[in-house]
């Protein structure tokens, strides 16, 4: 993700969600600081929310892996945004399901999501690349749900 990313990421982030329609709607502000929290977190961590296209590199959204607090403790998470009019094509799951075999592949032990109680569709994505409900937490003035999963053998 790079500020050439901007005008993508600003219609991805500050899209109109059907899922959850009282979300505050982000703008092309919120998208330039989101481009260069993802580049500190390349440089810090090795990793981010990456540029997610088709084959025929149409613009379809984000995803990878973000550090997360959750109530005092450290998580790595697999965050994921699609383009409204792509979503329900399992985009999301298919770059999700590339993450988490990333992750694994990285060492990671273990990889949560954190989502919004409404948020189904995402629980989906969620349940689809084999995470499952841990927690229910309280995380950005809000209920939220995480779901994970152990990546390595125990």
């Amino acid at each position: 993700m790079t500020p050439a990313d901007l005008d993508d990421m600003t219609a991805v982030l500050s899209a109109p969600d059907p899922v959850r329609p009282n979300r505050r709607l982000r703008t092309r502000e919120d998208a330039e600081n989101w481009i260069a929290w993802n580049q500190r977190n390349y440089a810090e961590h090795g990793f981010g929310l990456w540029i997610v296209e088709t084959h025929d590199a149409e613009f379809v959204g984000d995803c990878g892996l973000t550090f997360q607090d959750v109530e005092g403790t450290p998580f790595i998470e697999v965050g994921y945004h699609v383009m409204l009019d792509l979503r329900r094509q399992g985009l999301a799951t298919e770059a999700a399901a590339s993450v988490r075999d990333a992750a694994r592949e990285a060492g990671i032990d273990h990889l949560v999501a954190i989502i919004r109680p409404e948020n189904l569709p995402s629980q989906r994505v969620a349940q689809k690349i084999g995470l499952s409900l841990e927690l229910r937490i309280f995380k950005n003035g809000g209920d939220a749900l995480l779901f994970g999963a152990d990546l390595q053998p125990r």
